[in-house]
């Protein structure tokens, strides 16, 4: 393939299912553009997590993914990759949970896109696959430091709450 600038690009096509699953809020303002960016459809699932303010430990409090229970006859329907989009990976908790969600449902591989990480969050959710390839992180950037909330320094803050204008709640 080529880019817009007329770039070339070595280009795969994954043919095995795939499914996209941002992470409530925050993920919801990358899906467009990576719906955009695969050549066909692919199913959307929902997974919402918080991080717990006291203890920064993730809680989670929605999950579409179809069949999740381990002991649904049905749950072998699943995608062998999963795409979950979380804009932020300060602690790593949250998406480390994301993570074990997917592959207890069963998927064979997640990928991770991020547009800001801090390392120490990094490795967290890199670490969560057992180190077997199940796991990759895309991520734009990487900051050093998290506060005490939580949050990267410098950081952008909380995504979620700027993508819905909910600053300050």
């Amino acid at each position: 393939g080529k880019t817009p600038l007329g770039m070339q690009y070595a280009q795969e096509t994954i043919h095995p299912p795939v499914a996209l699953v941002p992470i409530l809020r925050s993920g919801l303002g990358m899906l467009d553009a990576l719906q955009i960016l695969l050549p066909d459809p692919v199913p959307v699932h929902h997974l919402g997590l918080f991080r717990e303010p006291t203890t920064l430990q993730p809680v989670e409090y929605y999950n579409n993914l179809p069949y999740h229970r381990p002991s649904s006859p049905t749950s072998a329907q699943h995608p062998d990759i999963a795409i979950l989009l979380d804009p932020i990976i300060a602690t790593g908790g949250t998406s480390a949970a994301a993570i074990q969600t997917l592959l207890e449902w069963g998927v064979k591989r997640v990928l991770v896109i991020a547009v800001l990480g801090s390392e120490e969050g990094l490795k967290r959710a890199a670490a969560e696959g057992g180190g077997e390839g199940k796991v990759d992180i895309f991520v734009g950037g990487c900051d050093k430091d998290v506060n005490g909330r939580g949050m990267i320094t410098p950081g952008m803050g909380d995504i979620g709450d700027r993508l819905f204008l909910t600053i300050g709640k």
